[in-house]
């Protein structure tokens, strides 16, 4: 098989909002917007990217996939995040995992790696 990761689909209220909310956060641009979707990829245009598409109905529960970023400075980092709207959740880890859990503006949680785990 010759497969590749094409994209990282991301369903969302408002995926102009959330697809804005990412790009600021990870330094990203804006691909292709439409009334239904928005995908962002890396300034050069890379792919891997990520698709934002409209559903519905709001997240119910847990994440079954999530993201990892790598931080320069995780507690830095961490409080950038937060001041931008994202949000501490508890998803069931230990008081001190090396990592932090946070939540996007509608609810998809991701975490923020510590330097051992960003450092792989």
């Amino acid at each position: 098989m010759a497969l590749r990761l094409w994209t990282i689909v991301v369903d969302a209220l408002n995926p102009h909002v959330l697809a804005h909310w990412w790009a600021d956060v990870l330094g990203w641009k804006i691909f292709f917007e439409s009334d239904d979707q928005v995908v962002i990829t890396t300034p050069d245009e890379r792919f891997p990217g990520m698709v934002f598409v409209r559903v519905p109905e709001k997240k119910a529960s847990k994440n079954r996939l999530h993201l990892d970023l790598a931080p320069d400075d995780q507690e830095h980092d961490v409080a950038l995040l937060l001041r931008l709207g994202a949000r501490k959740v508890d998803v069931g880890q230990n008081d001190d995992p090396g990592w932090v859990v946070l939540a996007d503006p509608e609810g998809n949680e991701f975490c923020v790696l510590g330097a051992r785990e960003g450092g792989m």
